[in-house]
């Protein structure tokens, strides 16, 4: 007979409370469905792919919106997600005083190289069900992006793939990027 354990879930509150009394020191982390997940450590394409898309959008949607570089946002009352970029819209205090909600992003950025699988069966679902509008998956192994738009449920109803010598445009927001731009 298996053993049945009781799991104690963590709420962003109870994650948030945690970080400001010292017990979160670690980076790396992030809250996903209740669960405090250790993030692998980042390697050298995956940092020079993340900077790419950094100075790309910047430049491309200069004071329209607001280019997040790994950094949290709240996608329920129990996932806090730390993507590589979210695109966020635009605030004066620069959410100075909370962190980005769902409701806030209109682009959700993951790069991947070991963690494709992860961002396609645990990071796609949680960022449709909160309602990201746009989510894309850039896989450096395959030298693919994949760009998912209008959410439904635990999924996004469409689904494009962009390779190098495509031109990728955003759905959610009025842009348009070469690809090999963003892999090499």
């Amino acid at each position: 007979m298996p053993v049945q354990l009781n799991k104690r879930l963590l709420t962003v509150e109870e994650y948030h409370k945690m970080g400001e009394a010292g017990i979160l020191q670690e980076k790396g982390i992030e809250l996903i469905k209740g669960e405090i997940i250790a993030v692998g450590p980042i390697g050298s394409k995956h940092l020079a792919c993340v900077n790419k898309l950094n100075a790309l959008l910047n430049a491309m949607l200069g004071t329209k919106a607001i280019v997040s570089v790994q950094n949290p946002i709240v996608t329920s009352d129990l996932s806090e997600p730390e993507p590589d970029i979210s695109v966020l819209a635009y605030r004066a205090d620069f959410y100075a005083s909370e962190v980005p909600h769902a409701k806030d992003v209109l682009l959700v950025i993951e790069v991947a190289d070991s963690s494709v699988t992860y961002d396609r069966e645990v990071k796609l679902p949680l960022y449709a069900e909160s309602g990201i509008p746009e989510y894309w998956l850039v896989n450096l192994e395959a030298l693919e992006i994949e760009l998912y738009w209008q959410p439904a449920g635990d999924a996004y109803k469409l689904r494009e793939l962009f390779r190098p010598g495509d031109m990728l445009k955003g759905r959610n927001i009025e842009m348009s990027i070469a690809v090999k731009d963003i892999l090499g």
